[in-house]
């Protein structure tokens, strides 16, 4: 795809405070691809609109499936689309507040509009973070794109994207989930 290959991203996958989310008694990758694996049913009810976003904006589909997997669990985590304690809106979390991302919601929580909107966020910050450090390999810039996804690309500072995400993992949880999803059908 045109921002980097997520194969190619190295990643140490979930951290412990994730993997307890569904009481793992592990961390790591096999820990990312646990709860993609647990979110692979409902994801498919998404499949098609995901590809058809994912084509349209050159994000590969697999990433969208991450994001979604970790945001919402495809779903499973939000109240009336909802979650993040009404601060954050649809499969892929976007944020509506005042100190965050300030967006309006667009479409149902579960729409190709809200993935397109959510989708259109991230390339956002893949391009920011392409600006901030064009030296790193499109990867590099890819992940970074994904870690500013969660916490601004103002708090992407070095290669270690994920020091200030949620859980201290984000950009890693958010790759190892995708190339779950890439070898699994997306």
């Amino acid at each position: 795809m045109s921002y980097g290959d997520i194969m190619r991203i190295q990643t140490t996958g979930a951290s412990w405070q994730t993997s307890q989310q569904d009481r793992l008694g592990y961390e790591g990758v096999s820990a990312s691809h646990t709860m993609a694996k647990t979110d692979q049913e409902r994801m498919g009810r998404y499949k098609s609109i995901i590809n058809r976003v994912g084509n349209d904006t050159g994000i590969d589909p697999a990433l969208i499936a991450g994001i979604i997997s970790r945001e919402s669990r495809a779903g499973n985590a939000l109240d009336g689309g909802w979650g993040d304690g009404g601060r954050a809106w649809g499969l892929m979390q976007v944020d509506i507040t005042s100190t965050g991302g300030r967006h309006t919601p667009q479409g149902a929580w579960d729409s190709e509009e809200h993935i397109r909107q959510a989708t259109g966020i991230l390339v956002y910050f893949i391009e920011r973070i392409r600006n901030k450090f064009p030296n790193w390999s499109r990867e590099e810039q890819l992940k970074g794109g994904i870690a500013a996804y969660n916490m601004g690309d103002g708090n992407v500072r070095s290669k270690n994207v994920d020091e200030s995400t949620t859980g201290g993992d984000y950009s890693n949880d958010v790759v190892a989930r995708a190339q779950w999803y890439r070898n699994n059908g997306f």
